[in-house]
């Protein structure tokens, strides 16, 4: 049985959620399927998730209450329930009316009003795990009143996810401020006893960085005996990682966590239908290139294979991916 910890942020990592727990234990007194049984179960499922949005509702909650944002904890909160159909119905839901209400997430309010009865934010999020029955435990990567700031390729400084994610220069570096942000010693604790760590998929700079910038989670993951697997984005995304290939989303993240961290890369190689690829290219994005030799040549496995499944847009598929980590795990057991 595999302890497993997921780190990242934005809908790539509840898309990753979404697989895992299909494999984690249900939550006692709560009726369900079992766990899937022809590969190794999950008996500990961790998120860990960035704590830098400040747009939207996540951003406005966090200017008015003082709180961080909960939008990607909400997201992860609701592909780890038990209920999911019904609870992302809810917790999704968004107020199209009222004053003071309209655009909010009913899930964003939520751990909002969590926040203010338990005084805590982590808090608030293990008291929803345990009212919406998650199938795993959700950590923000910490607790600190964080803000991003990016260095672009003119020398400039942009402050602020929102204005970083807007910007139309390219990001050079990403620094968090304050500087010595700290995690919770639960998710150093949960990292140092995991049998594989995940990061990926999500937006670069804006999901997986941030997580690279909390003081001491670097060194927990380099210093983890677990398997560390980079799970590659299918997409180049806009104003975040237009023109880089796979290697070099690798070499990003090494950058930023200031060690090399992984063991493996999960990458996609099968074809993405022209019509979805024609949609992206509007953005100017287009199919990250697998340069596997590149990916190799840093010391990390290339594991490669059809992980996507297409809808409105282009994402991995949750049941195949989850498979081939497990598979991964149980053969470097």
């Amino acid at each position: 049985m595999l302890r497993v910890v997921a780190i990242g942020g934005g809908t790539g990592l509840s898309t990753l959620l979404r697989g895992l727990k299909k494999y984690a234990p249900h939550t006692p007194g709560i009726e369900g399927p079992a766990p899937k049984s022809d590969l190794a179960g999950i008996t500990d499922l961790t998120a860990v998730v960035t704590v830098t949005d400040d747009g939207g509702s996540s951003g406005r909650l966090r200017k008015e209450f003082n709180i961080l944002p909960p939008g990607d904890i909400r997201n992860c909160l609701v592909a780890l329930s038990e209920d999911e159909a019904l609870l992302s119905r809810i917790f999704q839901y968004r107020f199209a009316a009222g004053e003071g209400l309209e655009g909010h997430n009913f899930g964003n309010l939520f751990v909002t009003a969590l926040t203010a009865v338990t005084g805590d934010f982590a808090e608030a999020v293990r008291e929803s795990s345990k009212i919406l029955a998650t199938r795993g435990t959700i950590f923000p990567s910490t607790v600190a009143n964080v803000q991003l700031e990016a260095l672009m390729n003119d020398g400039s400084t942009v402050f602020g996810e929102t204005n970083i994610t807007a910007s139309k220069l390219r990001i050079v570096r990403l620094r968090m401020v304050p500087e010595n942000a700290q995690p919770l010693p639960e998710t150093l604790e949960a990292i140092a006893k995991a049998d594989m760590i995940t990061i990926g998929p999500g937006s670069l700079f804006t999901s997986l960085v941030p997580n690279l910038l909390v003081r001491g989670i670097p060194e927990a993951i380099a210093a983890s005996k677990g398997i560390k697997v980079y799970i590659c984005n299918l997409m180049t995304q806009a104003n975040e990682s237009l023109g880089l290939t796979a290697s070099d989303h690798i070499r990003k993240l090494y950058e930023h966590a200031g060690t090399p961290i992984f063991d493996y890369a999960l990458v996609n190689v099968a074809p993405i239908s022209e019509s979805l690829q024609a949609k992206y290219a509007l953005e100017g994005a287009s199919r990250i290139f697998v340069d596997r030799d590149a990916i190799e040549s840093l010391g990390v496995r290339c594991i490669s294979g059809n992980f996507v499944a297409e809808g409105d847009t282009v994402r991995h598929s949750t049941d195949r991916v989850a498979a081939e980590l497990l598979k991964l795990a149980a053969s470097a057991a």
